[in-house]
């Protein structure tokens, strides 16, 4: 959430309330030692967050906006509500597998090659083809995936988005650089 959050608005343009919402909520789960933390982002608190977000965009003038989806509704393609919001310079948090749940950020999409900036470090190459590291844009994504392997049904398959019963994504604006019908006219007039 911090990723997408930096990814939409300037360091200068983040509210301390922002911050100090997310790192309250997120890290919440257990693991099977008892830890709190240690077993990431409950899904709960995404979406509490993503719904905080909005709310406090409304309250207090700032340009947010967030929505939660699950199931159906997840996934890549034409009338996805993924990439209409990638294209539209907006954000996608998506949960997936990399060894287990893990929620990464998707930044863009030019055809099939989605841009992604996952959390993990990792510097060896990727063995699987279709995803790609990247080092020169830290601040934009890390990996390039493709739509395809994100797709996937596959429980097990790294960067998969899996059963679709299970999938889980939250769409984020900065209203004030969304691209809409509206805006896109004004641009090329």
């Amino acid at each position: 959430m911090m990723n997408a959050m930096s990814f939409l608005f300037s360091r200068e343009q983040l509210l301390p309330e922002i911050v100090q919402h997310i790192m309250l909520y997120s890290l919440d789960a257990y693991n099977a030692k008892g830890e709190i933390g240690k077993n990431g982002t409950s899904r709960v608190a995404m979406m509490f967050l993503s719904s905080w977000l909005t709310q406090f965009g409304r309250a207090c003038h700032f340009p947010v906006v967030c929505e939660y989806l699950s199931g159906q509704s997840v996934y890549l393609g034409d009338k996805s509500l993924l990439t209409q919001a990638l294209h539209c310079n907006g954000a996608v948090i998506a949960r997936l597998n990399y060894g287990g749940d893990h929620y990464v950020l998707l930044t863009g999409q030019e055809e099939n090659q989605v841009s992604m900036f996952d959390p993990y470090y990792r510097k060896r190459p990727f063995v699987q083809r279709d995803i790609q590291l990247l080092e020169n844009e830290p601040f934009r994504r890390n990996r390039i995936v493709t739509a395809e392997r994100l797709n996937t049904e596959e429980k097990q398959g790294v960067y998969a988005l899996g059963p679709i019963k299970a999938r889980e994504a939250i769409l984020l604006f900065n209203e004030e650089t969304r691209l809409t019908a509206e805006k896109t006219i004004e641009y090329f007039i």
